[in-house]
């Protein structure tokens, strides 16, 4: 007993010093912060991109497969799709960063969003698209006959149907995007993951900052999952 009494107060007086080491000195605490904010700015505005080219590139598919329309702009699509998902992310962000933008100066968080929302549309492309083939054709005759254009059908019939269907692969990919974006280090920008890498290149110790980095994704995904569950069970709902 008396052993254990003495056992416990050093474990507890070592972790202090570790963590006054690694998080408190120097406001080192502070290069997760700015990580953080920076993984948040780029997620956010990545997320609106591939959303939206995501959204664009699934229309002119799903319309080209439907109709036969859009022949050269579903060939460009299918370029596209077939680079971004053929590459690692890692590699397009540095073509973007040292390749097209190697001979101008500009901000790398901007780099960033764009190659991560570049990626991120390749992606949410094909999940929108087999969301929309997986509605049966039935409902888009039954739009037309009820005199909706094609875009009206589109708009008011399949694609609230289609973002039911989709909506947790969707959020999966959302989540997957927020964890990519720890390779921003490569290009020499301090998200989440290169903050937790800076303290550790000050105090040499890998185990705290590391475990803090991880733990602060983990409960980041733990919340985003909790509302895409909370949306999901809104949904069925309503469809009831």
């Amino acid at each position: 007993m008396e052993a254990i009494s003495i056992w416990i107060p050093s474990i507890w007086e070592n972790f202090r010093i570790e963590f006054t080491n690694n998080f408190i000195t120097d406001n080192r605490y502070m290069y997760l912060i700015q990580g953080l904010g920076n993984t948040f700015l780029i997620t956010f505005f990545a997320v609106i991109i591939g959303v939206a080219l995501g959204f664009l590139v699934a229309i002119i598919r799903s319309t080209a497969d439907r109709t036969g329309k859009l022949g050269f702009a579903n060939w460009l699509c299918k370029v596209y799709l077939t680079i971004i998902r053929g590459t690692p992310a890692m590699v397009q962000l540095l073509i973007i960063y040292y390749v097209i933008f190697g001979s101008v100066v500009i901000d790398k968080r901007l780099v960033a969003i764009i190659s991560f929302g570049i990626n991120s549309g390749a992606y949410v492309a094909e999940i929108i698209r087999s969301g929309i083939m997986s509605i049966d054709m039935g409902q888009m005759e039954a739009g037309r006959s009820l005199g909706f254009t094609y875009t009206q059908t589109m708009q008011y019939i399949i694609m609230p149907q289609a973002f039911k269907n989709v909506l947790p692969a969707l959020a999966n990919e959302f989540i997957v995007l927020l964890k990519e974006t720890s390779i921003c280090g490569y290009i020499g920008l301090t998200d989440l993951t290169r903050g937790g890498d800076i303290i550790r290149s000050r105090t040499f110790s890998a185990f705290m900052p590391l475990i803090a980095v991880a733990l602060i994704y983990l409960c980041i995904v733990m919340i985003l999952t909790a509302c895409v569950n909370r949306l999901e069970r809104r949904l069925r709902t309503n469809e009831r």
